[in-house]
């Protein structure tokens, strides 16, 4: 099918019952996620940035200060994006619900939306930005965030959220593949700041996209939605959806490979953190390259290797708390990663994207102990199970919201295709402090 004609064609009823099932988990997963990353400090900057810089009355998320949908759809993108936990697609090696929901939301509520119509916009935006992340990966050789092609498909879903006619829909999309933040993903990997995976820009410049082709603002065409048809032949056919992984850590996916086999060669030979001497991490270059030993705040943290595996040695898991910022104080979690040697293995580099690999060997005062082969957990080839991602949703939550709102939450989406909209909105639009709203105590 047209990528265009899809954009408005698709239809809920399209998706077999498993894949609306896990647009659902999806939703939940990446508000769980959200709500775990209000609290850092890159989120509370950029919900102050969007009140004062983009007015407007829709509510920010989890916050209730009022901005505009670009606003919104920025400070919701950037605060799921501060804390490394949202699903991802391997082969665009970024993802895509974390531009696509917040554009989604921002919209549907500014449209007072149905439930349903919510829902397909954020199904057809899986499919959407599953195809073109790759059809772009294919056109440049620089590898670059996911808000690059995260905002062609935020553009996508809010086209259909606002019934955009399909040429304005088509000028939507060139605005937004022309204007998305093309950010180098390395840059940040070698010096990781606030900036991170580009979420909230791409989210934003979709929205704004589509505002712009509603006024007759030209933009046409998206190279890699009209020009790149090989990439969209089986749209319709493969439900990209059922192939996302999810993040069992709140860290970079790269890092996570190591994580599971430095557990597994934990758990199997039983030696504690305090015996280790040494620890030799063999993996895929990429993950070589978050070559942090020594992180000072949480974004060096989550785009770390060595750090997130000493933490997982010493703790037993690696939490949103233990790669915060006060975390990366800890001297005996610092000394270790400080033990950490990462080399490149071809048989990694060869898997990558697809599969990400790595290998440890960790020498204590007597032995020598190395693992066999790992790859990060709750792949879509092995995939988390339903219980797995709401208790990944409750732990990052219920802190935060409370258990009850976060049942709320729970119970709304599994009802949302027969529901409004304003439903869910009601529940993630809204203020859950004071601090939230007007960054001091009442």
């Amino acid at each position: 099918m047209d990528p265009i004609a899809f954009v408005h064609a698709f239809s809920w009823d399209d998706l077999p019952n498993d894949a609306q099932k896990q647009v659902e988990l999806s939703l939940l997963d990446l508000i769980g996620v959200g709500a775990g990353g209000l609290g850092t400090r890159l989120s509370r900057i950029i919900r102050a940035h969007a009140q004062e810089e983009f007015a407007g009355t829709v509510p920010m998320f989890l916050d209730g200060r009022g901005a505009s949908a670009s606003g919104a759809a920025l400070a919701a993108g950037m605060t799921i994006d501060a804390l490394d936990g949202h699903d991802g697609f391997n082969p665009a090696k970024g993802h895509i619900g974390a531009p696509l929901f917040p554009a989604a939301l921002a919209v549907a509520h500014e449209v007072k939306s149905s439930g349903r119509a919510f829902l397909e916009a954020i199904a057809m935006g899986y499919e959407f930005g599953a195809r073109i992340s790759v059809a772009q990966h294919a056109t440049v050789p620089d590898y670059h965030t996911s808000g690059s092609w995260g905002a062609v498909t935020a553009a996508a879903a809010c086209a259909r959220l606002l019934e955009l006619d399909a040429e304005t829909t088509r000028h939507a999309l060139g605005i937004a593949e022309y204007h998305a933040p093309r950010s180098q993903m390395m840059r940040c990997i070698d010096h990781p700041t606030m900036l991170k995976d580009g979420a909230g820009w791409g989210a934003m410049t979709g929205v704004s996209a589509c505002k712009l082709a509603r006024a007759h603002f030209s933009g046409a065409p998206a190279i890699t939605v009209e020009n790149a048809p090989a990439f969209w032949a089986d749209l319709g056919q493969r439900w990209y959806v059922m192939e996302q992984y999810y993040k069992p850590y709140p860290v970079c996916r790269w890092a996570q490979a190591p994580i599971e086999a430095a557990l597994a060669l934990q758990s199997k030979h039983g030696f504690s953190a305090a015996d280790i001497t040494a620890i030799h991490i063999e993996t895929f270059h990429e993950s070589v390259r978050l070559a942090m030993l020594a992180p000072s705040n949480t974004e060096e943290a989550q785009y770390s290797t060595a750090f997130p595996v000493a933490v997982a040695l010493m703790r037993g898991d690696v939490t949103p708390e233990a790669i915060s910022d006060d975390a990366t104080k800890d001297a005996d979690i610092q000394s270790l990663s400080a033990k950490i040697r990462m080399t490149e293995h071809d048989q990694a580099n060869a898997a990558f994207p697809q599969k990400r690999l790595a290998r440890v060997c960790v020498q204590t005062a007597k032995e020598r102990f190395q693992s066999d082969w790992h790859e990060p957990k709750w792949d879509h080839t092995a995939p988390p199970t339903e219980a797995d991602l709401r208790g990944k949703f409750h732990a990052l939550a219920d802190p935060v919201i409370g258990h009850v709102a976060a049942c709320e939450i729970e119970d709304t989406l599994a009802n949302l295709a027969a529901l409004p909209f304003s439903a869910l909105s009601d529940q993630l639009l809204r203020p859950i402090s004071a601090s939230t709203t007007i960054g001091r105590t009442a």
